[in-house]
């Protein structure tokens, strides 16, 4: 077979949502503090990697919730965004040792991913205030807990974008 063509690998980790849900009641059983987070993460860089350790911290397994490129097209982005690909954004994430879990979602909002994980923590970056992280109320309801940690300054996708288009 020519490997051009060769399909990826996949990562046992890349999860639809109904393998993460099972996995994650297995992993309650087992008595396991369950992390969850969202977002693009369309050019990894030192920012994501401190917030997700920081995030890993909380728990025992850190899921990841990751927009697919039709929802981070409609969080008005930018018309060129997502610049990686859906697949290949997932397959960085779970090359992170620290990460348990990736499922790729479509709605605007991760709340039916959210809903069906029941995550013990939830975890947002700091430019959320924890009253408008979406699923707050869901996971406060069932005794859960909500966290909006600390950015690291300077890092950005965005504005790493926007460094290399400038040259700087």
């Amino acid at each position: 077979m020519n490997p051009e063509v060769a399909p990826a690998p996949t990562d046992p980790r890349l999860m639809d949502l109904v393998v993460v849900q099972r996995q994650c009641n297995i992993w309650r059983m087992k008595g396991d503090r369950i992390v969850f987070t969202n977002g693009c993460f369309d050019i990894l860089h030192r920012g994501h990697v401190e917030y997700l350790e920081d995030a890993a911290a909380l728990g025992d397994r850190l899921v990841i919730g990751l927009n697919s490129d039709a929802s981070v097209r409609r969080l008005g982005k930018g018309s060129n965004r997502p610049l990686n690909d859906e697949l290949s954004r997932a397959r960085v994430l779970v090359a992170l040792r620290l990460v348990d879990a990736v499922v790729i979602f479509d709605e605007d909002t991760p709340l039916e991913l959210i809903q069906a994980i029941g995550p013990d923590v939830l975890v947002k970056g700091g430019d959320w205030q924890e009253d408008q992280i979406v699923g707050a109320g869901y996971v406060r309801s069932y005794g859960g807990e909500v966290r909006s940690l600390k950015l690291v300054e300077g890092f950005s996708t965005t504005a790493l974008v926007e460094r290399i288009r400038h040259g700087g």
